[in-house]
């Protein structure tokens, strides 16, 4: 992606109603993990005023409860009584069972190759992974800024600095390129839910927002506002409550702002809600794993894999590598190295990325943490898939 021209990602915080639905169907799958690793689980949530719908299949030996979870992440969401009162909302599941015999309970770390091969892929995927120098994080900037803000959006509700937000909000920021580099901040947007009876006029709230949660965003970041920068805070006008009293929200609905605020290609399928034998979730952390060491290793400033899988088979028939004129060596021989260096099978993701023991080791969830602020690119936790672990291998 070179020339002139601007890029806009946008993020959501974790009270927003899409991204409470992915919680709630990540601290499933962690909740099933952790008690049974070798458990198969999918869980979709929808919410709306005063409901919640779960649909969950599994096969395990795990023993959830799947409604009083539910509840208590809307609490730790930040909701209570306004808009969406977790205690008397109305939590229907739409529970099934798969067949037992059907899921893999050996761990994939003691198996051998034959036992590897024989591990396959149950979904048809088509993943991506992107990487760039763009950030520190490797991500592209328009979405780094937009978590960032959001972030800070959520913690100055949290810290009580503006008691007068609600848990649902949304941030946006335009980058203007030149050449293919950031130059400047062209455009910010933030749209915070308000709620209580202290509601601040619209200038108040500007100067709020801008001074505890903008500038900080900012404050270690090259790329800054300028004179010239737009900020928009509530463009449409007050929003009030916010959250499932005002809009409805979907488990795997935000794509974009789980993997690369669309400044990259990414799968058409939701990443939570799934447990690691489902190859559009773990795919897609093997492909960011394998850009993210391309572009360590420079071999390229700007690396996309893209890995395809068919049904019934261990390994994907399709690893394609694009460095968009960055890379320093041709793609074919990059997407060469990356063959022979990572363990593209199913089996070998699960076991190299550690997916179904990593719930186990955080008492407070894994999968639950990556639902909001993105699935990769995450500075703030440590995750196997942005490690740069084999860049000595690819440079070879």
């Amino acid at each position: 992606m070179k020339g002139d021209f601007i890029f806009t990602s946008e993020s959501v915080t974790e009270g927003h109603p899409d991204k409470l639905c992915d919680q709630i169907s990540d601290g499933l799958v962690d909740r099933f993990l952790q008690q049974d690793p070798f458990s198969q689980i999918t869980a979709e949530c929808a919410v709306a005023t005063g409901i919640l719908f779960i649909a969950a299949r599994f096969a395990s030996d795990a023993v959830v409860d799947i409604a009083g979870l539910a509840r208590r992440i809307i609490i730790e969401a930040g909701y209570d009584h306004s808009g969406f009162d977790p205690n008397t909302c109305s939590v229907m599941t739409s529970l099934s069972a798969l067949p037992a015999g059907d899921r893999f309970t050996r761990d994939e770390a003691e198996m051998d190759d034959d036992e590897m091969e024989r591990m396959v892929v149950q979904n048809q995927a088509t993943v991506f992974g992107f990487a760039c120098t763009q950030t520190p994080g490797l991500m592209p900037l328009p979405i780094w800024l937009a978590h960032k803000i959001a972030r800070r959006l959520a913690t100055v509700r949290k810290e009580g600095q503006l008691p007068y937000l609600a848990p649902d909000g949304k941030t946006q920021v335009a980058v203007e390129y030149r050449d293919g580099r950031a130059a400047r901040i062209h455009g910010i947007t933030l749209v915070a839910a308000i709620s209580g009876d202290a509601v601040p006029e619209q200038r108040q709230l500007e100067r709020d927002l801008d001074d505890l949660v903008v500038r900080p965003a900012f404050a270690e970041e090259e790329v800054r506002p300028d004179d010239r920068t737009r900020l928009f805070i509530n463009p449409g006008g007050p929003l009030m409550v916010g959250g499932p009293a005002t809009h409805a929200g979907l488990t795997g609905r935000k794509n974009g702002i789980d993997t690369y605020g669309e400044y990259a290609r990414q799968s058409d399928s939701a990443l939570s809600g799934k447990d690691p034998t489902r190859i559009a979730r773990s795919g897609t952390y093997a492909a960011r794993h394998a850009a993210v060491n391309v572009v360590s290793a420079g071999l390229a400033s700007e690396c996309e894999v893209q890995l395809s899988y068919s049904i019934g088979l261990s390994r994907p028939v399709s690893l394609q590598v694009q460095t968009f004129g960055s890379g320093r060596i041709p793609d074919a021989e990059i997407a060469a190295r990356l063959d022979r260096t990572f363990d593209f099978r199913l089996a070998g993701i699960i076991r190299d990325l550690r997916l179904r023991r990593l719930p186990a080791l955080a008492r407070d969830g894994f999968y639950r943490k990556l639902a909001a602020y993105g699935q990769v690119g995450r500075t703030d936790l440590d995750l196997p898939w942005e490690k740069p672990d084999r860049t000595a291998a690819l440079r070879d």
